[in-house]
């Protein structure tokens, strides 16, 4: 049985945008080794048919929270110096 907890949902570009903060710009440079905005660590798209780009939503949190600790983390080692 799925749960609020464990469902995923694909979000499309739009969704997404909103829910990050950033640009589809940035998020394309995100995923481009070629940029220098690029961030291996970013939720790599799932094609699901002509002009249809999603991105599950599990993965995007976990990424969301990766960085939220990473930050974190930053901050409470120069604190703890």
């Amino acid at each position: 049985m799925m749960t609020a907890e464990n469902s995923v949902r694909f979000l499309r570009i739009k969704e997404l945008t909103q829910l990050i903060g950033m640009a589809k710009s940035t998020i394309y440079d995100r995923l481009d080794p070629k940029s220098k905005r690029y961030d291996p660590t970013f939720p790599v798209p799932i094609k699901l048919g002509a002009g249809v780009t999603v991105w599950a939503s599990n993965e995007i949190e976990a990424w969301m929270k990766a960085c939220m600790e990473a930050a974190r983390g930053g901050v409470q080692q120069a604190i703890n110096r």
